[in-house]
């Protein structure tokens, strides 16, 4: 049995721990543990079963498929077998020979800006870079589906934050007119949904209004643009775009993140941003495996043909067989059953036909818009695709997704225009 299954088990045997703060010890009983009992049914809800070796696995973010890619293992084993001198310590401290700033250097020019950082996450960039670039005089206008680390940027920022419409340039022209300029802040493509962000015309905007834009690339760095430097390169964006981040456990498949800067806020930025001052760098065999990755990913053109051709072929499957999948467009699938009772069971059905996505709740969605998350990839076999097209196709007489709530909404919408 699983630690987090057992968890009500192992709080009420106290191991000789001192007492929790009592108002801690409230909002787990009154609000946690209910929830844990009545919605969950006793365990997590991020964890069904285990997958096996025929499996489908749609639950990753690994969308080119380089993870285990041979040059990519080389560059890290020669790393872990040569490089000795290694200083771990905060990455404010490297120099401009060292490795970390190579890299910083290589994948801003790949996506077409002056410097960058790269840092522990796709968390600590956006957190950390918006830190920086706001405060508690400069109005943030967030797409109310950006992603939660843009939202906690704004926070740590003590910037007023307001949040605009999903997609919807016109509402935040509205809304950028009623506080004043400042920085606006989306996704290209959105981490929930695979809803892909009208960024010519938020651009647009953003001109109009005097304003700053930062776009959080994260599912589309790799994935779109020449050779896969994202979605404002695809757009002819880039020299439009003030900030670009990302993280680089997506289509690099590793742990870290990214964001642009204009090479005069460099040093502004390396005092001002907090993750970065207070993380220590990246390993040397990260580092490597990282630059690595960039020059796999740059070379991968094959691989997003087939991405996109996957992502055309189950979108239009799902959608045939009543599946309200109407929310997004690219390689990430929403099953937005609803409640998150629905949302297990329709996670139960699939994993019994060996096919696993992700479970995304509160805090991830709203409240009562839980979904199961298929995030698809480049190497997906043609009997990996019929197997989860005929999945789909058995489990829609039962779990009937043309009723999800989800669904009724597109239909009440389309009723009212």
């Amino acid at each position: 049995m699983q630690v987090l299954e057992r968890l009500p088990e192992l709080f009420s045997k106290t191991h000789h721990n001192p007492p929790l703060l009592p108002r801690l010890r409230e909002r787990f009983e009154q609000q946690f543990m209910p929830h844990w009992q009545n919605q969950w049914g006793g365990k997590c809800i991020l964890h069904g079963r285990r997958p096996g070796p025929d499996s489908v696995r749609l639950d990753g973010n690994d969308y080119l498929g380089v993870s285990g890619h041979p040059d990519i293992v080389r560059a890290q084993m020669a790393s872990l077998q040569h490089n000795n001198d290694g200083v771990i310590q905060s990455g404010a401290f490297l120099l401009d020979a060292h490795p970390s700033r190579q890299l910083e250097a290589s994948l801003a020019a790949w996506v077409g800006k002056e410097d960058g950082f790269v840092c522990q996450s796709g968390y600590s960039a956006n957190v950390g870079l918006l830190q920086a670039i706001a405060d508690e005089k400069t109005p943030v206008y967030v797409d109310s589906l950006a992603h939660t680390s843009l939202w906690e940027g704004v926070r740590a920022a003590r910037a007023p934050a307001h949040a605009f419409r999903h997609n919807d340039p016109a509402h935040l022209a509205r809304m950028i007119a009623r506080h004043g300029p400042g920085i606006v802040v989306v996704d290209s493509v959105y981490s929930t949904t695979g809803a892909l962000c009208p960024l010519t015309e938020i651009v647009e905007v953003v001109e109009q209004h005097g304003c700053t834009i930062l776009v959080d690339e994260s599912h589309s760095l790799g994935t779109h643009g020449p050779e896969g430097a994202g979605l404002c390169a695809e757009l002819g964006l880039t020299d439009r775009v003030h900030f670009i981040t990302a993280s680089l456990a997506k289509a690099f498949a590793g742990r870290a993140g990214f964001f642009t800067v204009p090479a005069e806020l460099r040093y502004y930025v390396l005092h001002h941003s907090y993750p970065n001052i207070f993380s220590s760098c990246l390993l040397p065999h990260e580092i490597a495996g990282l630059a690595a990755t960039l020059e796999v990913v740059r070379h991968s053109d094959d691989a997003r043909v087939r991405l996109h051709a996957n992502t055309v072929r189950l979108r239009a499957s799902f959608s045939d067989m009543g599946y309200p999948i109407h929310q997004g467009s690219q390689q990430i699938i929403a099953l937005e059953a609803g409640t998150e009772p629905a949302t297990m069971v329709l996670r139960d059905h699939l994993e019994e036909h060996h096919v696993f996505g992700a479970v995304f709740c509160a805090p991830a969605t709203s409240r009562n818009r839980a979904m199961v998350r298929l995030t698809l990839n480049a190497g997906l076999t043609e009997s990996e695709l019929e197997r989860v097209e005929l999945t789909a196709r058995e489990l829609a007489p039962v779990l009937k997704p043309w009723d999800w709530p989800i669904a009724r909404r597109a239909r009440a919408g389309q009723g009212e225009g």
